[in-house]
C-alpha cells in the first residue's frame, strides 16, 4: 500500500461527514460496485476530502478483508478523516437509512404480505433479482477467474457445495488449492481432508428461534464473508433455509428482492430476515451481528493489508476464496431461480432484465421498481 498522501482539503467536521454519508445510504442505489463509484465522486473530485491514490489504497483494502466492501469503504474514509469516531460517523450514517427503510417495509410485509397485489410485486421482482444475480456473477467471473486452474477450482467448489459441503468448508478448500503450486505438500494434505468432507452435510432439523443464536449466525457471516454482497445468498440459504429451517426458500427470495428496491448495503437484507424471524428485536440483533465485523476488520486491518497481498501463498489463496465465493453464488442463484421462475412470463421478465442489465447496463433499481408496477396491474 502506497504512503497516503496528505490531504488535499480542511478537515471536514464530524457533522459533515454525518451529512454526506446519511444523504449517501438514502440514495445509493445499484448495489456495491454503484456506491463506491458515487463514494468517489463525492470524496475525490467534488469536495476532494481525499486523493485519488488514498481512496485507491482504501479500495483495495476493503477488498482484501470480509464483509461489505461498500460499507468499509465508507468506514476507511471516516477513519481517515476523523480516527474512529469518523469510523462510527461514516459507517453508521450509511447503514441507518436502509435499516429503517427495510424495517418499515418488512413491518408491511409481515402486516399485508398475502395480499394479491402485493403476492403480484413479489412475483414480479424475483425473477428481475435473479437476472442482478447473474449479471454480478458474469461482471465479478470475468475478473476472479485468472487462469484454468481458478477456474477449475470454482467448479469444485460448486460441486462441493451442491453435495452439501458447508460454505465454510467449501471456502477453505479453495484457499488451500489454490496456494498448492506454492505450498505443495501440506496442500496437498488439507485439500485430501476437504474432499473427505464434502458428503457430511449438516442437520436439518428446526431449531427453536433465539436471539442469542441469531446473532451468533449473523456475526459469523459477516466475518467470513468475502467477494459480492450476494454471495451472501448462499450463507443465508444455508444456515437460515436449510439448517436451522427459519426462513423459506420464498421468504429468502423476497429478503433479497427488498434489499434490491432500497438504498444502501446490500447487507441490510440481514434486518429484513431479522424482522420475519423475530420482530423488531430480531431485526436490530441481525442488523448489528452481520456489520459489527466490518467495522472491527477496518480498525484493525490497516497495517496487515499490505502484508497479505505481498505473501504469495496469502495472495493465491485470497483468489481461491474469491472464486469459490461467486461459485457459491452461481449454485444459489439457479436454486432461487427455480423457484422465482414459475411461468413463461416470469421467464420473460428474468430474460429481458439479464439483457437490459449485460447488454446496456441500466441501473438495478429502475428495473426492480419498473417490474414492481407491473406486479401491482397485473400478477405474472
Amino acid at each position: 500500500m502506497s504512503t497516503p498522501s496528505i490531504s488535499i482539503a480542511a478537515q471536514p467536521s464530524l457533522g459533515e461527514i454525518a451529512v454526506v454519508f446519511l444523504k449517501l445510504g438514502t440514495t445509493a442505489f445499484g448495489g456495491p460496485a454503484a456506491h463506491i463509484a458515487m463514494m468517489h465522486d463525492e470524496f475525490v473530485r467534488r469536495r476532494r476530502w481525499i486523493s485519488e491514490e488514498e481512496f485507491l489504497d482504501r479500495l483495495g483494502a476493503a477488498n482484501l478483508i470480509p464483509g461489505p466492501s461498500s460499507t468499509e469503504m465508507a468506514i476507511h474514509i471516516g477513519l481517515l478523516k476523523r480516527g474512529w469516531r469518523g469510523l462510527l460517523v461514516a459507517g453508521l450514517c450509511f447503514i441507518v437509512p436502509a435499516v429503517i427503510l427495510v424495517g418499515i417495509i418488512a413491518a408491511i410485509y409481515i402486516r399485508y404480505g398475502a395480499i394479491p397485489r402485493v403476492a403480484g410485486v413479489m412475483v414480479a421482482v424475483k425473477p428481475v433479482v435473479i437476472a442482478i444475480i447473474v449479471q454480478a456473477f458474469w461482471n465479478l467471473g470475468k475478473t476472479a477467474v485468472k487462469g484454468w486452474w481458478l477456474g477449475t477450482i470454482g467448479v469444485l467448489a460448486a460441486a462441493a457445495y451442491l453435495f452439501g459441503a458447508h460454505e465454510l468448508l467449501v471456502l477453505l478448500g479453495a484457499a488451500l488449492l489454490a496456494s498448492l503450486p506454492m505450498w505443495s505438500q501440506q496442500a496437498k494434505r488439507a485439500a485430501a481432508l476437504w474432499v473427505g468432507a464434502l458428503p457430511a452435510a449438516a442437520a436439518s432439523d428446526i431449531v427453536p428461534v433465539s436471539l442469542p443464536r441469531l446473532f451468533l449466525t449473523f456475526l459469523k457471516i459477516g466475518s467470513v464473508l468475502f467477494g459480492s454482497g450476494y454471495v451472501l445468498l448462499a450463507f443465508l440459504r444455508g444456515d437460515f433455509v436449510d439448517r436451522l429451517q427459519w426462513l423459506t426458500q420464498q421468504q429468502l427470495l423476497d429478503a433479497v428482492a427488498v434489499g434490491q428496491i432500497t438504498p444502501g448495503p446490500v447487507f441490510t437484507t440481514a434486518t429484513f430476515i431479522g424482522y420475519i424471524i423475530a420482530g423488531p428485536r430480531g431485526a436490530a440483533v441481525a442488523t448489528v451481528a452481520i456489520f459489527l465485523p466490518a467495522f472491527l476488520l477496518v480498525a484493525i486491518s490497516g497495517p496487515l493489508v499490505p502484508r497479505i497481498r505481498k505473501s504469495k501463498v496469502a495472495s493465491a489463496a485470497l483468489d481461491g476464496v474469491v472464486v469459490a465465493s461467486l461459485a457459491l453464488m452461481g449454485v444459489v442463484a439457479w436454486q432461487l431461480g427455480r423457484d422465482a421462475i414459475i411461468n413463461w412470463q416470469t421467464l420473460v421478465i428474468a430474460l429481458v432484465s439479464a439483457v437490459l442489465l449485460l447488454r446496456w447496463k441500466v441501473n438495478s433499481a429502475w428495473l426492480i421498481l419498473g417490474t414492481a408496477v407491473i406486479g401491482v396491474v397485473w400478477r405474472p
